[in-house]
């Protein structure tokens, strides 16, 4: 038996990179996956029919995670169809960077909702159907650890917020046997940073082993933080980043 099977997970941001290597990796473990989208609903529809023909249970919930109520209505979709929820992955992200200067005002109202308030908002719904051996993870960032240069304050900012709202869930929910975690990736080769991009020569050089992870490393540690091994570990956050912040 799988070390997932029985359980029902739901991804945000599931329909490429990472969230997608994670909607994948804990079907290969045996749970049913939810995995939500905001325009690529193609690529979403390709990622569960994978999932359907690996004899797995999925569904695909379009939202937008800026607005507010699609975070805990992609909860209660994912019950409706799934019939339960044990593992939320809050993978959704606002990717914004360059000078201080350029940044709006609608980019950081949609970073802070996306990256924060749609976690936090998740976090509550799934919270509410979730017993003992629950699971909140959360794909924060390597920024969290080390700002390498100029341009990346509003990251920075919005994914450092994870870590307080990570060690409060924990608190919060470790009564009742939930757990809340966070992994943090370094370099990742997907298409919002791909590792020919024109700033990858640099990311990689700050890099203890010199190159770029896959989306599948980091599917692998959400994995081991929603399976059996992950059971004693909450409030804090896994590096997963090739030695970026060391």
């Amino acid at each position: 038996m799988s070390e997932l099977t029985g359980r029902v997970a739901l991804v945000t941001g599931g329909s490429r990179g990472i969230g997608a290597a994670v909607a994948r990796r804990l079907a290969g473990e045996g749970a049913a996956v939810a995995l939500t989208y905001v325009r690529e609903a193609e690529r979403a529809r390709e990622v569960a029919e994978r999932i359907r023909a690996g004899g797995g249970r999925a569904a695909v919930v379009q939202a937008d995670l800026a607005r507010p109520g699609d975070a805990a209505e992609a909860v209660e979709r994912t019950v409706r169809e799934l019939g339960r929820v044990d593992i939320l992955v809050n993978n959704a992200g606002f990717l914004a960077h360059g000078p201080l200067e350029t940044v709006s005002a609608e980019d950081l109202d949609r970073a802070l909702a996306v990256d924060v308030r749609s976690v936090f908002l998740a976090a509550q719904a799934a919270a509410r159907h979730m017993g003992e051996g629950g699971r909140i993870i959360s794909v924060g960032s390597c920024f969290n650890g080390r700002v390498p240069g100029p341009g990346f304050v509003l990251q920075a900012m919005a994914k450092t917020a994870l870590v307080g709202l990570t060690k409060g869930l924990a608190r919060e929910l470790g009564p009742r046997g939930i757990t809340a975690t966070l992994v943090d990736p370094g370099p990742i080769d997907t298409d919002m940073n791909p590792a020919d991009g024109d700033t990858a020569d640099f990311q990689r050089s700050l890099t203890a082993l010199g190159r770029y992870g896959r989306p599948e490393d980091i599917a692998a540690a959400v994995a081991y933080l929603a399976g059996p091994g992950g059971r004693y570990v909450t409030g804090t956050a896994l590096a997963v980043d090739g030695g970026y912040t060391t």
